[in-house]
């Protein structure tokens, strides 16, 4: 028995085109070809270069493990919420916490800044004037 030729040759890494990626996933969702069988007919170098492209390209959750244009029940849209409330929960803790040390270090900063004005007798933050400067006032008349 003679085996079958691919008449498809190895490909180089970068070589693929959106549509030819997408062509293969379809293949391989459809169930026409495995990923093993698609990485020979098409002489994909990797395994995991098919996978790759199921999971960029696919409608699998590769998170949930389940199909995307499958229906959740109540019961699991209500856990799914439950956990983003709970990961949103936990990232407004650490950002408030990093908002208090960042105002805690404006004022040790702040106190630094006077400390080194009274002790070296020297202004160290700017005194700016809301008023504009003469130059620009001039320019303004000018035009």
């Amino acid at each position: 028995m003679e085996k079958e030729k691919s008449f498809y040759e190895k490909r180089s890494q970068k070589d693929y085109s959106m549509s030819f990626k997408l062509a293969v996933v379809s293949e391989v969702e459809s169930g026409i070809i495995s990923v093993t069988a698609a990485k020979r007919k098409y002489g994909i170098q990797g395994r995991a270069t098919v996978v790759n492209w199921l999971r960029k390209y696919g409608t699998f959750d590769w998170e949930n493990q389940t199909p995307s244009n499958m229906p959740m029940t109540q019961e699991q849209r209500l856990m799914e919420l439950e956990a983003k409330v709970k990961l949103l929960e936990k990232q407004k803790a650490m950002l408030e916490h990093q908002v208090e040390r960042a105002d805690k270090k404006a004022i040790i900063f702040d106190m630094m800044i006077d400390i080194a004005e009274k002790e070296y007798n020297i202004s160290i933050r700017k005194n700016s004037s809301p008023e504009q400067s003469t130059s620009i006032k001039k320019n303004i008349k000018k035009a």
